[in-house]
């Protein structure tokens, strides 16, 4: 109980920095509307709570036995997310219309990049190192799950805020190409800076 409060920064800091999700987020508010950002955002607070869950209760503890596959998990994730980027980049702008993703989709893309996503999986193995201290108690870790998921999912919806509040400046193709470009180069910047800082 007495970690709680650095706990909640910690979550408020790795939810609300630039990850591929708070991209994904900021950039389908922008395109589709603020609905199907909030189901993103709720898809992937709660596959992000869960993994919490699943590491705290012992799969961290595997994960730190097998470096190799951590190594495979990044650079796997790592492809994906670029894959996503570039698929961005060459999107065409008259087929990005709100009927081309619909709540089912956006739930599913939000908890499932959060399985691919370097950055989710960072944060819950250091979760476990650093606040659940050995004690892989259900109670504690279910504790620290669900607390996250109350931190993440504001943090989340900010960036759909942010999006859906710029969308009026994207009904221009133009701008719309260009805005998804820089999302794209923003998307692969979020992903290969922190792989490359890695020694």
């Amino acid at each position: 109980m007495n970690q709680w409060l650095p706990f909640i920064l910690f979550a408020s800091v790795a939810s609300i920095t630039p990850g591929p999700t708070n991209l994904l987020i900021l950039g389908s508010a922008a395109r589709f509307g603020l609905s199907i950002a909030l189901t993103i955002a709720v898809g992937a607070s709660l596959a992000a709570s869960l993994m919490l869950l699943v590491v705290g209760l012992g799969l961290g503890e595997l994960l730190a036995r097998a470096p190799l596959l951590q190594t495979v998990m990044t650079w796997a994730g790592a492809a994906w997310i670029s894959w996503m980027a570039c698929k961005l980049m060459r999107a065409d702008t008259a087929s990005l219309d709100e009927r081309s993703i619909d709540q089912r989709q956006g739930f599913a893309q939000g908890a499932g990049l959060q399985l691919i996503n370097p950055k989710t999986w960072l944060m819950t193995v250091s979760v476990t190192a650093i606040f659940l201290d050995g004690q892989a108690s259900f109670g504690a870790v279910a504790g620290y799950a669900t607390l996250f998921l109350l931190v993440s999912t504001p943090c989340l919806i900010a960036w759909g805020l942010l999006g859906a509040g710029g969308a009026k400046l994207l009904r221009q193709p133009a701008r719309l190409l260009l805005f998804n470009r820089c999302m794209a180069a923003l998307l692969l910047a979020s992903v290969w800076l922190p792989q490359l800082a890695i020694p």
